[in-house]
C-alpha cells in the first residue's frame, strides 16, 4: 500500500474551497456468518432468548419480511409474491412464531424461487449479448451484476451522490454491448453472499469539516446461477412486475425532451456551472442578489422547465458579467420587482429604478453612436422590453420610453447582424437557433397584434412556413406555442393591417377563409384531447405541456382572426364556442405559483376580451388569478388582469346606458345582447401602452 506525501492532503484541500471525501468500507459473508453462529450459540444457551430479526415493515406482507425484501403491499398480493408464485400473508400466520418453522418455510420459498428461475431460463430463447451501460461496458462483472433485480432491497440516502442506488431498475441499454466473458470465469463457484456497501460522505469548506453523512445499501447474490456454458438472456425478465417496470422506464426515456443546445446565446461555449465576478456597492449588491434569487427564475418558465439552469448559465449570468447595460437593465427590472413584491414607496427605490434605467438607455445610445457591440447592444434592448413583462405593477408612474420605441432599435441591431438571412438561408440549415432572433419574434409577433401593425420581420416567418426544411425558429422550445401556429399569428396581424389600411370586404373574408384552413392543418396529426401534462411518475411532461400551449394558442388565433370578420359580435355561437374550448384547453396547463399562467398573458386577453357576461372563462380566469396570489399583480398577467376587468366594466356600462328604459333589472340588461368594446380602445381610452406576451 502506498504512502502518500505528508502535505498530500493538505494540497488538496487547498485546491478548492468545497471538496468532498467518500469512503466505502465492505463486510463480506465472512462477518455475517460469525455473527450468525454466535446468535445461534446464544439463542441455544438460553433458550427463553428470542432471536430478533431485522424487519423492514411494520405493514408489508410476512412473505417479504422473511425474505428481508422490500413490500410494496398490493393488494390482495405484493408484486413480488405474485411474481414469484409465493402465498402473500398480511395476517400473521402459524410459522411466524416457530423459528424451526419459520427456516424451514423459507427453505422452501428458496426452492420454489430457485425452481422458477431454472424454468424460466430453459424456455426462454438464448440471447447472444448483454448489454450494459457504456460506462460500465469494459469493467469485469461482479455479483451484482447478475444477482436478483428482485434482492436488490435497500438504496442510498437521497442526499447521497456517490453510492450506488441498487434500487433503480435497469435500463434499456441494448445499443451498447459488452465483450462477453467465458461462462467458467463469470460462473465461479462462489457460495451465495450478501454485502453491505456503507457509504460515507464529508463536506470540508475552507478546509474546515463540517456535514457529514453515511449511508448502507445491501444487495444479495442468493440466485441459483445458471450451468457452466449458459449465456444470460438481454434484459427484460419475463413477469409482470419486471414488465411494469421496464415498460415505465422506457415511457420516460421515450418522453420528448427539449434540446438543452438548441439555441446560440451568443456567450461562447456552454457550461455546466459558472461563477458571476462583479463588484457592485452595497445598495447595487442587494438588488443584484434579488434579481438572481427572485426574478431569473421567472423570466422564460416554458424554457427553465425543459432545459434547467441553461438560460442563468448560457445567456443572463454571463451577460451580466460582460455587458454593462445588459446589467443595469437587470438591476433596474429588480427595483421594480422588489418595490412592487414588498409594496415599497419612496424616493430611495424609485431613485434606484430610475438610476439604473437612465443608465441602460445611455449605454445603448453610446453604443449605437459608435456603431459596435451590436449583440450586446441588442441583448440589452430586448432586455428592456422583455423583463418588463414580469415585473411591476400596472399602475407604475415612472417615466419610460414606451416598448415599442425600444423595439425600433432592436428592429435596426437584427438587421445589422443579418439574423432574418441567417435564420431563413435554405442553403446554412440551422444547427442552434441564434436566441436573440427568437426573442424578437416572440415580441415582433404578439407585439403586432397589440398594435394592430404587420409584424417587421413576417417576411421571414411566412419564408420559415413555407420552408419544408427548416421550419423551427425555436418558438416551441423558448415559449411553449408551436413555430406555425406562431406565424400564422403574424399572417392574421398582416390581414388586420390590410383591413386598416382599406381592404374590401370581400376580400378581406377570402383571406379569413384561408387563414382558418391553414390553422387547421397545424392540428392534423394531433387530433387527441389535451390532457393534464404530467407523467405517471408525476413529472412534467414538456411534450404535453408545448401541447396544449398550443392548443391554446391556436385557438386564441382564431378568435384572433374571426374578430376581423365584418360584422363580428362575442354573442355569436360561433365565438362563444371558441371561448368554451379555449376555457377547457387552459385548464390542462398547470396553474398557480408554480404553473404557467403568467407565460399565456396574450391568450387571456384574446379569449376574455370576447367572453360575455356568465361565461364560464370568466370564473376561471378570477379563479386562475386567485391562485396566483400576489403575482397576479405583477408583469404582463396583472396588466391583463386589470384591462380584462375595464373591459367587462366598460361593456356592462354600455349595455346599461344602451338599454331602453332605466328601470331594466339586471336578468333583463343580461339577456340583452351585451355590447362590446374592442381591448385596444379601452387602452387608448386608459393610455395604456401594453405589451402583454
Amino acid at each position: 500500500m502506498s504512502t502518500l506525501p505528508p502535505n498530500h492532503h493538505g494540497n488538496l484541500m487547498k485546491s478548492s474551497q468545497v471538496n468532498m471525501a467518500t469512503t466505502t468500507t465492505t463486510t463480506t459473508t465472512t462477518a455475517k456468518a460469525k455473527a450468525a453462529s454466535k446468535a445461534q450459540a446464544n439463542a441455544a444457551a438460553n433458550p427463553k432468548q428470542k432471536t430478533q430479526m431485522h424487519r423492514r415493515s411494520r405493514t408489508g406482507c410476512y412473505t417479504c419480511r422473511l425474505r428481508r425484501k422490500k413490500c410494496d403491499e398490493g393488494s390482495p398480493m405484493c408484486t413480488a409474491c405474485k411474481h414469484l408464485g409465493l402465498v402473500c400473508e398480511y395476517k400473521r400466520p402459524m410459522w411466524w412464531s416457530n423459528n424451526d418453522a419459520r427456516r424451514k418455510h423459507k427453505d422452501d420459498i428458496k426452492m420454489i424461487i430457485k425452481r422458477k428461475k431454472l424454468s424460466e431460463k430453459s424456455t426462454h430463447s438464448i440471447q447472444t449479448q448483454v448489454g450494459s451501460p457504456p460506462g460500465l461496458s469494459h469493467s469485469l462483472p461482479t455479483s451484482a451484476t447478475f444477482s436478483d433485480p428482485f434482492d436488490r432491497t435497500r438504496s442510498q440516502s437521497i442526499d447521497s451522490q456517490f453510492a450506488f442506488n441498487f434500487n433503480s431498475p435497469q435500463s434499456d441499454f441494448s445499443s451498447f454491448s459488452a465483450p462477453q466473458m467465458h461462462p467458467d470465469f463469470l460462473f465461479a463457484p462462489y457460495s451465495p453472499y450478501e454485502i453491505d456497501v456503507k457509504t460515507e460522505r464529508q463536506m470540508f469548506i475552507n478546509d474546515i469539516p463540517t456535514l457529514r453523512e453515511s449511508t448502507t445499501a445491501t444487495f444479495s447474490t442468493y440466485q441459483t446461477p445458471p450451468p457452466p456454458g449458459t449465456i444470460l438472456p438481454q434484459f427484460p425478465l419475463e413477469g409482470e412486475w419486471t414488465e411494469q417496470v421496464y415498460t415505465e422506464r422506457r415511457e420516460s426515456l421515450a418522453e420528448e425532451t427539449l434540446n438543452v443546445n438548441f439555441f446560440d446565446f451568443a456567450q461562447g461555449p456552454s457550461v455546466s456551472s459558472r461563477q458571476v465576478a462583479i463588484e457592485l456597492d452595497e445598495g447595487d449588491q442587494r438588488l443584484f442578489d434579488h434579481f438572481i434569487s427572485q426574478v431569473l427564475p421567472t423570466i422564460f418558465p416554458i424554457l427553465e422547465s425543459n432545459q434547467h439552469g441553461s438560460i442563468s448559465s448560457d445567456l443572463i449570468l454571463p451577460a451580466l458579467e460582460n455587458n454593462k447595460g445588459y446589467l443595469h437593465c437587470c438591476l433596474s427590472i429588480a427595483a421594480q420587482h422588489y418595490k412592487a413584491a414588498m409594496g415599497l414607496e419612496g424616493e430611495e427605490i424609485d431613485g434606484d429604478i430610475m438610476r439604473h434605467r437612465y443608465a441602460t438607455i445611455s449605454s445603448l445610445c453610446e453604443a449605437l453612436a459608435r456603431d459596435e457591440n451590436h449583440q450586446q447592444i441588442l441583448e440589452a434592448a430586448l432586455g428592456l422590453i422583455f423583463f418588463q413583462c414580469g415585473v411591476g405593477r400596472f399602475d407604475d408612474t415612472l417615466p419610460d420610453i414606451p416598448w415599442h420605441q425600444h423595439f425600433q432599435a432592436a428592429i435596426s441591431l437584427v438587421q445589422k447582424l443579418d439574423l432574418p438571412r441567417i435564420v431563413s438561408d435554405p442553403t446554412e440549415p440551422l444547427t442552434q437557433a441564434p436566441f436573440n432572433m427568437t426573442l424578437t419574434a416572440w415580441i415582433d409577433i404578439l407585439g403586432a397584434s397589440m398594435l394592430g401593425r404587420a409584424p417587421a420581420f413576417a417576411h421571414t416567418y411566412r419564408e420559415k412556413h413555407l420552408s419544408p426544411t427548416n421550419p423551427s425558429l425555436g418558438l416551441r422550445e423558448l415559449m411553449g406555442c408551436e413555430d406555425r401556429v406562431m406565424y400564422l399569428i403574424s399572417e392574421i396581424a398582416c390581414l388586420e393591417a390590410l383591413k386598416k389600411d382599406g381592404m374590401d370586404d370581400i376580400t378581406l373574408c377570402q383571406h379569413v377563409h384561408v387563414l382558418g384552413d391553414q390553422i387547421g392543418l397545424t392540428e392534423m396529426g394531433d387530433e387527441s384531447i389535451p390532457v393534464l401534462p404530467f407523467n405517471s411518475n408525476g413529472t412534467l411532461s414538456p411534450k404535453q405541456l408545448s401541447k396544449n400551449i398550443t392548443a391554446a394558442f391556436r385557438l386564441a388565433a382564431r378568435i384572433y382572426l374571426c374578430s376581423l370578420v365584418p360584422g363580428f359580435h362575442p354573442s355569436q355561437t360561433s365565438c362563444v364556442g371558441l371561448v368554451e374550448k379555449l376555457t377547457s384547453v387552459l385548464a390542462t396547463i398547470p396553474s398557480g405559483t408554480g404553473g404557467f399562467d403568467r407565460s399565456l398573458s396574450w391568450v387571456y386577453l384574446v379569449g376574455g376580451s370576447v367572453s360575455v357576461p356568465g361565461s364560464s372563462f370568466r370564473t376561471f380566469f378570477e379563479d386562475r388569478a386567485a391562485q396566483l396570489a400576489d403575482l397576479s399583480n405583477f408583469g404582463s398577467f396583472g396588466k391583463v388582469t386589470c384591462l380584462l376587468r375595464e373591459i367587462w366594466l366598460q361593456s356592462e356600462v354600455i349595455s346599461r346606458a344602451s338599454s331602453p328604459g332605466s328601470n331594466n333589472s339586471n336578468e333583463e340588461i343580461q339577456q340583452a345582447q351585451p355590447a362590446y368594446i374592442h381591448w385596444r380602445d379601452v387602452m387608448q381610452m386608459k393610455g395604456w401602452d401594453y405589451l402583454l406576451i
